[in-house]
């Protein structure tokens, strides 16, 4: 990336010659990133970042039916889906589109059945996340998408969480939505995949300049296209041992906490989780509480947000079954690439000495 800020400074839609060199990277990160997800280069449309490529993929998808005539207009989310799929749906009610939410179960894994009671012929979109964000659920997208499909319905994936996780193959889907920093790229930029197979593409929520064939305007910001595509050639190469080193360091750490008679309850199996990522619960201690303890020593984060001022239980674990709460009393981690086994066992210790206490 470093050249591309001050030596190689370039607008990739330039005909001189700096800015056809910024055009071939960022053509050679596009590349890249399709490599990794099993796409062609051209189906990748940069964003900003997910949040941007959920708005395009759902809103874009809405306003393409509108303008051709469609007459679906029921659109199906699971119940814990990222805030920015949820807006983005419920903000299509003034236009006439019923948001369906799906339920999922105590591990936080969409209700199959369920699902295919509320998918038919009035469905135009269904989105499922392929990874949750805050407890780290895989969901079942074979079964998602026979479903989608049997309806005739476009399908969308948030895949952010899971890029770079877990092997994905967005050829599948109608619309994935991408985010760089999820996968140890840089934050700021990310991208949609839009099918050149979808029956129904999405027309774009911004005007300008009509780059990135005109769904997303703006200039491209070559050093973070470049930085995206990067971490996506390492994920690919690294993707399995990345997995297994998340998996034993989170074996480690959560060894370490029964070790030192440290309560605590996994609110999602091992089995239905991304490698490396935990939400755990701790009986009758406040995690905003554990945060503020030891927030000096490990970097973790709470299952609740703050809303105006107010800490509403996360919608995520309540939609699981967890009680206000035992919702409250959740923190999240995640073991990266970049931990190691004393990470691990430093962060048990400083957890027990917190709930201990």
């Amino acid at each position: 990336m470093a050249p591309w800020w001050h030596a190689q400074v370039g607008n990739p839609h330039s005909p001189h010659l700096s800015g056809m060199l910024a055009s071939q990277a960022v053509e050679n990160a596009r590349a890249e990133v399709a490599s990794l997800i099993g796409s062609n280069p051209q189906e990748l449309v940069f964003t900003s970042g997910a949040t941007e490529a959920n708005n395009i993929a759902i809103r874009g998808t809405a306003l393409a039916a509108l303008e051709g005539g469609t007459g679906r207009r029921d659109i199906v989310v699971s119940a814990i889906e990222h805030k920015s799929v949820l807006s983005s749906a419920t903000s299509l009610r003034t236009w006439g589109f019923r948001v369906i939410e799906a339920p999922v179960d105590k591990n936080g894994i969409i209700d199959i059945p369920a699902l295919e009671r509320l998918v038919g012929a009035e469905t135009l979109l269904v989105s499922v996340m392929a990874v949750n964000n805050e407890v780290g659920s895989i969901q079942p997208l074979g079964e998602v998408i026979r479903i989608a499909r049997a309806a005739g319905a476009l399908l969308h994936v948030d895949a952010a969480q899971g890029l770079g996780k877990i092997e994905m193959n967005c050829a599948d889907f109608d619309l994935a939505s991408l985010s760089a920093h999820k996968m140890y790229g840089p934050m700021g930029i990310g991208a949609l995949f839009i099918s050149s197979a979808a029956q129904l593409r999405p027309l774009p929520v911004l005007f300008g300049g009509g780059q990135e064939a005109g769904f997303r305007p703006g200039t491209v910001p070559t050093p973070l296209v470049v930085g995206f595509g990067a971490a996506a050639k390492v994920s690919r190469q690294q993707l399995a041992a990345d997995a297994a080193h998340a998996t034993a360091l989170s074996a480690l750490f959560l060894e370490e906490l029964r070790g030192r008679q440290v309560r605590f309850f996994e609110n999602v199996s091992w089995q239905q989780r991304v490698p490396g990522s935990l939400s755990l619960r701790f009986p009758g201690d406040d995690a905003v509480s554990i945060i503020g303890q030891s927030g000096d020593r490990i970097s973790i984060s709470e299952g609740s947000a703050c809303t105006s001022g107010q800490i509403t239980a996360s919608h995520v674990l309540r939609a699981m079954g967890l009680t206000h709460q035992e919702a409250t009393e959740t923190v999240r981690l995640y073991f990266s690439r970049y931990n190691t086994e004393t990470d691990a066992t430093d962060a048990a210790l400083a957890l027990s000495e917190i709930v201990v206490r």
